[in-house]
């Protein structure tokens, strides 16, 4: 994982992209894209093949949002939770396969496996959290949450707010970023030798396995926290 990333200025303003970061999200976001056109193309009463998966996906994601508010206030959030799992998941499994360096810079990685990519998500998502928090509870009683129910906590709010943000984007990075650098290491011990290939293929099988279920399990926590940030901002009873 000690590769150099490909790095663009943009009209020498000081301004860097990482091009690989861009590069896997935009791959991402095109596997979600083509996954939900393909399941809905062509509907049917009895749903089979991708329609039955995205049909599973749903109900899934309908049962997070039941569980942390009534549907009558969470319905309207099963997009963006169908979007989340779906993206983070897909993005979460990119690297496993294979990584991919050129020149002795890495292109092709899973684009959660960088924090700056899982710390954009994690505001993204604490933003929407405030936005419908407002939208929904009007500017004046939202404000009050942070006062009550003594003026004196507002500044640990403040910090529960941050702490939520930080929380949520290391954590899916710290689990993606150290189960790509396993699988480097055990890679690089692979083509050491013969006898090395022999004594890592089966770590290395095992391993990946055990990176597809921890990728399932980030993307189904990142989705129910979303969730559970979203309750507590648009519902009265928290």
């Amino acid at each position: 994982m000690n590769h150099e990333a490909p790095m663009w200025e943009f009209m020498e303003t000081g301004i860097h992209f990482n091009l690989a970061n861009v590069l896997m999200m935009t791959i991402a976001s095109l596997i979600v894209f083509i996954i939900a056109v393909t399941a809905t193309r062509k509907l049917a009463m009895k749903p089979t093949g991708m329609q039955n998966f995205i049909e599973w996906v749903m109900d899934f994601v309908k049962n997070i949002i039941n569980s942390n508010m009534d549907w009558r206030t969470g319905g309207q959030f099963l997009m963006l939770g169908m979007t989340l799992i779906l993206y983070v998941f897909v993005s979460n499994m990119l690297g496993l396969p294979f990584s991919v360096v050129i020149g002795g810079e890495l292109w092709w990685k899973s684009p959660t496996s960088d924090p700056a990519i899982t710390l954009a998500l994690a505001v993204m998502v604490l933003g929407l959290t405030h936005y419908y928090g407002i939208k929904m509870r009007g500017m004046k009683n939202y404000a009050k949450t942070y006062v009550q129910p003594m003026g004196f906590l507002f500044p640990l709010k403040i910090i529960e707010e941050l702490a939520n943000t930080l929380t949520l984007g290391l954590r899916l990075y710290g689990n993606i970023y150290a189960g790509e650098l396993l699988l480097t290491l055990l890679a690089g011990l692979g083509t050491s030798s013969a006898f090395g290939a022999i004594g890592a293929a089966i770590p290395m099988l095992a391993w990946e396995g055990f990176s597809v279920f921890v990728g399932s399990i980030q993307a189904f926590i990142f989705t129910m926290l979303t969730m559970v940030y979203l309750s507590h901002k648009v519902s009265d009873d928290h």
